[in-house]
């Protein structure tokens, strides 16, 4: 069964850092584009970052790029989200997603099979 768990999140004071994890169990057969995305209590779930299998092309959306890297390691099933230079507007819940197909590196939502439950990230001003 394919499950992702989402560990990291919590509350830090702006300009600090915090590092997400995704552990991803049941995609073993295949080799997944792994997402993290986020969202805020009435609004959309938002892209983020995703990353390729090979990892050598990362994707940014504009409000996070040169302040989060997204970074993977396969041999144990992992994704990675460093986040620095956190700001009140990156406080959500941070969600990781993954594309088991062959279909290339997506940013929305509908381009994403599996999801975590996701991990609170508050960022205080």
């Amino acid at each position: 069964q394919e499950q992702l768990v989402e560990s990291g999140g919590g509350l830090v004071q702006a300009g600090g850092s915090l590092r997400l994890s995704c552990a991803a169990s049941g995609l073993t057969f295949s080799r997944p584009v792994m997402g993290w995305f986020r969202q805020t209590p009435g609004t959309e779930r938002e892209f983020v970052a995703a990353i390729s299998w090979s990892g050598i092309t990362p994707y940014y959306a504009d409000s996070v790029k040169g302040r989060f890297t997204i970074s993977r390691d396969n041999a144990k099933n992992m994704v990675y989200l460093q986040m620095n230079s956190l700001k009140p507007e990156d406080t959500a819940v941070y969600h990781c997603a993954a594309d088991p197909s062959a279909r290339g590196v997506g940013t929305t939502r509908s381009a994403y099979n599996y999801w975590g439950q996701g991990t609170q990230v508050t960022v205080s001003s």
